[in-house]
């Protein structure tokens, strides 16, 4: 079985990368360094596979941190992760599922790309002794935890154990409502301090094969490693990362009305950006939760999730975090198709209602894959 072994080296391109796919979510990068900063220091290794090696009968898991990025941007990480020397809130929910399946895990796959959630499930291996798919279930970040690739190819989201911080557990054992086990866990997190440890979508090697998005890791890796590699060079950092990840530029300008609130364990968030330069005169609308979840350039939609809004400074290259998207902020707007296996999602009645458009407030909207909103607009690859 081939490995890959992650290295101190690859922490900041990693979460370079992390962060660009975490479209504005995920969890900050500040904290999955303190973690990987953390496990390395203290001798723990993070092995990754590809998914297409391992054994149709092994047993595979998902998990992650919950919690609204707003509330845990709050948080002192340092002191977060060595609350986790003690008593990992992650490794109490593995070992819950493990509990009720009555047999030990064989490998562990995020649930998501983001600059918190992959390093947590990276450590939870580290920690646990058991390796990581090189895949998640997304390519990307989302909000809600029945938003994966996993549901849409027939793979129950439950049993689902939760564990907060301070040491409450619930187990949600079953559901007839796709929608419910995140809102136990919204709720949980709500009343918990904001953050909270999940364990989930419990599936052999086989099914793990057709549904997993494969090599999202080391793809993140190696956008992040051409984001730095191109730090000293003429060419534009935001040319850079679109190019990498087969997107194009939408639109720049200057942040202009912010509105936002945490509201159920989520940021919920809505940013008006004013053209400039070649966009000038005109205005792009995000609607975030969490992540970016919707881009409206005057009255037309240009982009709907799952597809990929990225944030970026137009200064720097750097990904920004859907928290810290503030007034004033020189932004563009990057635009990339998700990947062939979530598209799939998306066709069955289960995918489509999972990522339907009224879970960030637009029950009339149905989802349009990005190639279609760009022919309509003329075929144009920029706005």
């Amino acid at each position: 079985m081939s490995q890959y072994i992650l290295t101190g080296g690859d922490i900041e391109p990693l979460l370079e990368g992390l962060t660009v796919f975490g479209t504005g979510g995920g969890g900050s990068p500040l904290f999955g360094k303190a973690i990987m900063e953390n496990d390395f220091k203290k001798g723990r290794k993070y092995v990754l596979v590809d998914a297409q090696d391992i054994k149709d009968d092994a047993l595979v898991v998902s998990g992650g941190i919950m919690g609204s990025v707003g509330a845990i941007d709050t948080m002192d990480m340092d002191s977060v992760v060595q609350h986790w020397e003690e008593r990992f809130e992650l490794a109490q929910a593995l070992e819950v599922m493990e509990e009720l399946l009555g047999k030990k895990v064989d490998y562990l796959v995020p649930f998501e790309l983001g600059g918190l959630n992959t390093p947590v499930i990276l450590s939870l291996g580290a920690r646990a002794g058991i390796p990581v798919i090189n895949g998640d279930g997304l390519g990307r970040a989302a909000p809600e935890t029945q938003m994966t690739s996993f549901l849409g190819h027939g793979i129950s989201l439950t049993p689902m154990p939760l564990v907060d911080d301070k040491g409450n557990v619930i187990i949600v054992k079953d559901s007839q409502n796709i929608f419910f086990p995140d809102q136990v866990g919204r709720w949980m997190i709500t009343n918990a301090g904001g953050m909270g440890a999940n364990n989930h979508y419990p599936m052999s090697g086989k099914q793990l094969k057709f549904s997993v998005v494969p090599g999202s890791v080391t793809k993140a890796l190696k956008v992040g490693k051409a984001i730095i590699n191109s730090q000293d060079k003429q060419e534009s950092l935001v040319d850079v990362v679109s190019n990498s990840i087969d997107g194009h530029i939408l639109f720049r300008g200057i942040v202009g009305e912010v509105k936002e609130e945490d509201r159920g364990g989520f940021l919920h968030k809505i940013v008006v950006v004013k053209g400039i330069g070649r966009y000038s005169n005109r205005r792009a609308k995000l609607i975030v939760k969490n992540e970016v979840m919707l881009c409206q350039v005057e009255k037309r939609i240009a982009c709907i999730f799952p597809d990929l809004i990225i944030i970026l400074s137009s200064k720097t290259g750097k990904a920004i975090m859907s928290s810290r998207l503030r007034k004033r902020e020189d932004v563009s707007i990057i635009v990339a198709p998700c990947h062939s296996r979530l598209r799939e999602t998306l066709k069955s009645s289960q995918g489509k209602s999972a990522f339907s458009p009224a879970r960030f407030g637009y029950e009339d909207l149905e989802y349009s894959p990005l190639e279609q909103l760009c022919e309509n607009r003329g075929g144009s690859k920029e706005s």
